[in-house]
């Protein structure tokens, strides 16, 4: 099976649009909430969200979180050269935290963010925000805040692309795991993540 684009820059915007609505209308007075992105698919992700809650008066801090000690398949996929550090900005104990993905698949990469998240505090309460929940669940997650949801099977692979230098070139693909639709633009992996855990 070829590549499938499901969703273009302007559904894909509409979507954190009404993921940042949802927050704000939940979070309006929380006087502590920390937006962290899961490395790397979350990040660009995370700064967009906060950028939109800034403009809703909504405040929060904004941080990065790294699972790369916590994957349960690390053996198989080595950690990479290049790769994101966790960075909080503010004391996680106390806090109202958002974890903030591109893809939920297996629930893997969410287990692995709280065992990260949990390695330097206690928040007062953890949600999950994601772009995308494609299904396919191992691990009994479920998503506070869901902006689409498609429908994959094990051997496709969803692939988003949030672009942050040109938001416009935003996309949500369905490839065979096979396929490499990125192959022939590798520019637009800066903010992109193969979900497959």
């Amino acid at each position: 099976m070829g590549t499938r684009i499901q969703h273009d820059a302007k559904s894909i915007h509409a979507a954190i649009e009404g993921l940042a609505a949802a927050i704000s209308a939940r979070h309006r007075a929380t006087s502590r909430l920390l937006l962290l992105g899961i490395a790397n698919g979350g990040i660009e992700l995370a700064a967009r969200l906060a950028k939109l809650l800034a403009a809703g008066h909504v405040h929060c801090g904004r941080g990065t979180i790294d699972i790369s000690f916590h994957r349960d398949d690390i053996g198989r996929h080595p950690i990479p050269k290049e790769f994101q550090p966790t960075v909080i900005p503010h004391d996680v104990n106390g806090a109202s935290v958002i974890l903030v993905d591109d893809v939920l698949y297996s629930g893997r990469t969410v287990k692995a963010a709280l065992d990260e998240l949990f390695d330097h505090g206690r928040p007062a309460s953890v949600e999950l925000a994601v772009l995308v929940d494609r299904g396919g669940r191992k691990l009994p997650f479920a998503a506070d805040f869901v902006g689409l949801r498609v429908e994959a099977t094990d051997a496709q692979k969803v692939v988003v692309r949030l672009d942050p230098a040109t938001p416009a070139r935003d996309s949500l693909e369905i490839a065979a795991k096979s396929a490499s639709p990125t192959a022939a633009n590798p520019k637009l992996f800066s903010a992109q993540r193969l979900n497959q855990i």
